[in-house]
């Protein structure tokens, strides 16, 4: 939770795999992931499902 809220809040994946202590980006990204549930939740609030 902590991830994806510092993430929300200032946009800097690099800032955030420092703060956390990762060596990879990549690892960062795990924290990141959001389901197809999330996304589809996301684009019917911009209006672009319907």
């Amino acid at each position: 939770m902590f991830a994806t809220i510092f993430y929300r809040d200032c946009r800097d994946i690099v800032r955030l795999a420092d703060v956390m202590g990762h060596s990879s980006i990549e690892t960062t990204r795990i924290y990141l992931v959001t389901s197809g549930t999330d996304h589809q939740r996301q684009m019917e609030r911009l209006g672009l499902m319907t």
